[in-house]
């Protein structure tokens, strides 16, 4: 494919949302055409799908549940927006992708790697991401910048034992995945943050200095 996939993944509270809007703006000022999407999320489908994930009426759903609803917005991402956009050569930037899956549900929720390798395998096909940050802040601190859980959102309510499982799930993807995960410590402010990414993509060769 054409074009690069680069994904940014974290815990609740680490700061991906005030990072993709700052690299969203750096990418505008330097005239890169690059499509900005969210997991679960990013078409009409997955939208749906992720409001049944997140409704906090559905705190039954069962972990096998909730990974294989993530997968399917995954897989209708993929075919609808995704692979269109590669193979046109654009830069493609996701909020959260198949690391998620990994950390909350593979660890966090117990299912383990190889069920998620099948069910990522599945709804991914070839795409792969060509970079992954993962942006570094264990889970405590997290939710102290953050001001606490959100009462509306149904996984950051699942408690902090939950959300130190899911940090070392990431921690895990991480040693797992070495030439494509960077880890980068977001405890600084987001504008240090924000210069070590830029950095990070130019040394991997996805933006030009």
């Amino acid at each position: 494919m054409k074009g690069k996939f680069i994904t940014f993944e974290g815990g609740e509270g680490v700061g991906k949302t005030t990072q993709l809007k700052l690299i969203r703006e750096y990418l505008s000022k330097n005239g890169v055409d690059a499509v900005f999407l969210r997991e679960p999320g990013g078409n009409a489908i997955s939208e749906k799908i992720r409001a049944i994930i997140l409704d906090r009426a559905n705190e039954g759903m069962c972990g096998i549940c909730e990974a294989m609803l993530y997968s399917a917005a995954r897989a209708q991402l993929c075919e609808e927006v995704i692979r269109p956009a590669l193979e046109s050569g654009k830069l493609v930037v996701c909020d959260r992708f198949i690391d998620s899956t990994f950390a909350y549900q593979g660890v966090a929720r117990g299912l383990g790697a190889e069920k998620i390798d099948v069910l990522n395998s599945l709804a991914c096909g070839d795409i792969t991401p060509d970079l992954t940050i993962f942006l570094d802040l264990p889970p405590r601190l997290a939710f102290e910048r953050k001001g606490g859980a959100d009462v509306n959102d149904r996984l950051e309510q699942e408690g902090m034992n939950f959300h130190i499982k899911v940090y070392e799930g990431y921690k895990l993807a991480a040693a797992r995945n070495a030439d494509r995960i960077v880890e980068i410590d977001c405890s600084s402010e987001a504008a240090a943050t924000h210069e070590r990414i830029v950095d990070v993509l130019i040394e991997r060769g996805i933006l030009e200095r």
